[in-house]
């Protein structure tokens, strides 16, 4: 019951912030939006830190493995961002293979790539709490990931209600494309038999994915247009949330 809740209060989060097309009247808030991607970067920094890179190296003395694990979950990242066809939101520069997807698509797309290390990071905590029975720091990650996916929840569908969509199919799809990270958490806790044989390697592995996505996404995003020093206060602010939770409850 436990392992089901830790895998779904993030798919949650993101249920709640595209929920965002029912309550926000301005459709197009690009200060919001950027600060909604200031306090995502901060969640998963704190996240990769904390619940991911700090224990795996209290397990492993050898810092080159965690090193290779980083750049490891980098490039699976980057491989995936070259390969899927994607839009950023805020944005009209595609990226990826060139393909006749419509841009609705390829905005879906964007925000659901990343929600694939998130996933996988749920589920290598999670694999971890199932040996040990400490589902505390799990839950924290868990609960940090949906604070996280609560911003881009409507990022997603603030967009797409903007550019003639209904409330209900915006607020649909932006949900949806959350259903990624139970599934790659569940798919992660399929294979803990091999990840707890190398789990400061995989944690590190999912922690190099989440940077990725903060680097290369999150906070262009978060820097584009007209200069405001908010953004930066969110990410603080996501940071901040962040680690605290995992120091409560780790």
């Amino acid at each position: 019951m436990i392992m089901w809740l830790g895998l779904l209060i993030p798919f949650f989060g993101t249920t709640l912030g595209s929920a965002c097309v029912y309550f926000l009247k301005n459709k197009n808030n690009e200060l919001l939006s950027r600060c909604f991607s200031g306090i995502a970067s901060g969640v998963m920094v704190a996240a990769s830190i904390w619940s991911l890179l700090m224990p795996a190296m209290e397990q492993e003395k050898n810092i080159l493995i965690i090193v290779l694990g980083i750049f490891l979950g980098a490039l699976l990242l980057l491989f995936l961002d070259c390969i899927i066809p994607h839009i950023h939101p805020g944005t009209n520069d595609e990226e990826g293979k060139n393909s006749h997807l419509n841009k609705t698509t390829k905005l879906v797309f964007a925000v659901t790539l990343h929600n694939i290390p998130e996933g996988m990071a749920v589920g290598v905590v999670l694999a971890q709490a199932i040996q040990t029975g400490n589902y505390f720091s799990a839950l924290a990650l868990s609960i940090g990931i949906a604070i996280q996916n609560f911003p881009e929840g409507a990022i997603l569908s603030l967009p797409l209600k903007s550019n003639g969509f209904s409330k209900n199919k915006a607020f649909l799809i932006g949900a949806l494309s959350g259903i990624v990270e139970p599934i790659f958490g569940y798919i992660t806790i399929l294979f803990s038999n091999w990840i707890l044989q190398g789990l400061p390697l995989c944690l590190s592995f999912a922690a190099g994915a989440m940077l990725f996505v903060v680097i290369e996404e999150l906070v262009p995003e978060m820097v584009q247009g007209k200069h405001s020093n908010l953004p930066t206060l969110f990410f603080l602010l996501g940071f901040c949330i962040m680690m605290m939770l995992d120091v409560l409850l780790g």
